[in-house]
This record gives C-alpha cells, sequence and structure tokens, in this order.
C-alpha cells in the first residue's frame, strides 16, 4: 500500500510534558483520514510537525517517502495544503485578494486559477466581499481555498467543523468528500466531533495522551462495531439473571434498558422473563457507535 505520511516514533516534548510520546501512523493514498482524540490528545501537535511548524523531539516522519530529515522534504510539502487550527485569511481583504496573496507567495505564474477556486468551495458570489463580513463557515471555506492554491495532492485540516452551525458543517462535509472523490486528494482531518467524522473517514486514528492507540479502517471498524439487540423491560434487575441462566452476553443501560449481543431465542427469553414477572416494553435493533467504541477504547470520557 502506497502511504503519504507515516510517522515512526513521534515525540515532542515541552519540558517535562510529552505533547507526542512515541507516535506511530500510516495514512494510505487515497483515503480520508480520520484523527480521533479529545483535546489535548495531541492531534494539532502532530499536524504542526508534519507541515513544519515545529520539529520533533525525537523519531521521524515521512512525507511521499522523504523523512522530515531529508534535505529535499519541501518538495514533499509543496504537495500539501493545510489549515491549521484557524484559516490563514486576511480580514480586511476580499476572498480574491485573499487567494491573490497565496498566490504570490507560492509564486504561481498568473492570478487564471483563482475563479475556479472560489467555485470549489462556493464562494464565487462572494469573492469581492471582504472577509471580516463572512460567517465562520465561510471563513473556513476560504482557508480551504487558501490551501488548495498549489493544487496540492494531500489536505491536512485541524478541527476543520469546530464552532460551525449545522449548515456549515454539512459544507464542509460535502466540500471535502467532493475534494476527496473526485480531486483524489488524500485528506488528514483531525476532530473531536465524532458523529461528524463518521460521515467522513475512510480510515481512522484514535490518539490519546499523545501516542496513537489504533489504526483502524472504516469496514475494519463496521465489523468491530458489533451490532446488538436493545431490550426495555420493566426491571433490568429480574432480566439480569435470566439473561445469566440463559447464558447471553449483555450490557445494562439502565434501571429498564439492556443491550444483548449474539442471537436471541425471543420465545424463550419471553416466557422466562413471564416466570419473573418481567415485562418486555420494546425490542430494537442497535450497533456500537464510533462514538462508543472510541470511549471504550481510551478507557475514559468522551468530549
Amino acid at each position: 500500500m502506497d502511504y503519504v505520511l507515516t510517522a515512526d516514533a513521534l515525540t515532542k516534548q515541552y519540558g517535562h510534558f510529552k505533547a507526542l510520546d512515541k507516535l506511530t501512523m500510516r495514512v494510505p493514498k487515497g483515503a480520508v483520514y480520520g484523527l480521533v482524540g479529545k483535546n489535548g490528545a495531541g492531534k494539532t501537535t502532530l499536524i504542526r510537525l508534519v507541515c513544519g511548524l515545529q520539529a520533533p523531539s525525537s523519531g521521524s516522519y515521512a512525507i511521499y517517502g522523504r523523512k522530515d530529515t531529508d534535505r529535499d522534504i519541501a518538495k514533499s510539502r509543496r504537495r500539501m495544503g493545510a489549515v491549521v487550527e484557524t484559516p490563514s485569511v486576511y480580514l480586511d481583504l476580499s476572498a480574491t485578494d485573499n487567494l491573490k496573496e497565496q498566490f504570490r507567495v507560492l509564486g504561481l505564474p498568473s492570478f487564471e486559477g483563482i475563479p475556479e477556486l472560489l467555485r470549489l468551495v462556493g464562494l464565487e458570489d462572494a469573492g469581492k466581499k471582504k472577509v471580516k463580513n463572512f460567517s465562520l463557515g465561510m471563513r473556513q471555506r476560504l482557508g480551504i481555498a487558501v490551501a488548495l492554491a498549489g493544487d496540492p495532492d494531500f489536505l491536512v485540516l485541524d478541527e476543520p467543523v469546530n464552532g460551525l452551525d449545522p449548515q456549515g458543517i454539512i459544507e464542509i462535509r460535502e466540500l471535502v468528500l467532493k475534494l476527496n472523490r473526485e480531486r483524489q486528494i488524500t485528506v488528514l482531518i483531525s476532530s473531536h466531533i465524532l458523529d461528524e467524522l463518521s460521515r467522513l473517514a475512510t480510515h481512522y486514528g484514535f490518539i490519546d495522551q499523545g501516542r496513537l492507540v489504533r489504526e483502524i479502517s472504516a469496514k475494519e471498524l463496521e465489523a468491530a462495531c458489533r451490532k446488538c439487540t436493545r431490550l426495555t423491560v420493566s426491571s433490568s434487575a429480574a432480566l439480569v439473571p435470566v439473561l445469566d441462566r440463559l447464558g447471553l452476553e449483555y450490557s445494562v443501560i439502565s434501571d429498564t434498558e439492556a443491550d444483548i449481543y449474539g442471537e436471541i431465542n425471543l420465545t424463550e427469553l419471553a416466557l422466562a422473563l413471564a416466570e419473573q414477572n418481567c415485562e418486555i416494553k420494546s425490542i430494537q435493533e442497535h450497533h456500537e457507535s464510533l462514538e462508543s467504541y472510541y470511549v471504550n477504547l481510551i478507557g475514559g470520557g468522551h468530549e
């Protein structure tokens, strides 16, 4: 498999604090790689290192096969675009003028590509409007347009939907999917909004306390997220001994709810519960979400 980004034992230390602790990861070419972790887990630190904004304390990473210590690493970075923390835009300039500034920084020969970039991010009708009058979602899309100015094939986005309203989140999601599917751009996207990330990612990396706890593809995650039957009854206390006697795997959700895993003989279960004067209120199929998978993996609270 071809990898756009690899990291090996990557460490970043500030005094006695390790923001990254021997992190190892692989971002496949063509993926939308979701970097999952709570605030402070090390997501932004990793992104800042990869973008060359900071140097690692130890370990290494490679972009398109070039290590961070190689003299020609800049050639690989020219194939990258990034929005780190907040969009790097000039508020007193228009969207068009912001892109012109970026084209100048990159040494591009003309401004021909600007109208197409504005169309791509849905800002074709706002090119002359000053950015200070943009909504947060519009600024985020302009930031992505700036990141795309050099025609990169690897895009890094740090919490791109943070603080956006539902419409802004949908717009960013559709844009990321469009860039990935139509332009074959590999995307590394960090987020702690797991429900949204699950609509985008083809691969996941779960980061906690500076370490990558697990890497998994969306297909592998789907297989790992077990389906279960959510049973609502008159009393969980009466339900539990029946489930134990029948040898079923379960987890109690509340005083009246439990999730049962595996195949269930509903007739046998209903008769056994009737003997205990326990009434079945409802039965629903459920499956584990990305959020619950993350919480079970990390073993703590979530954001």
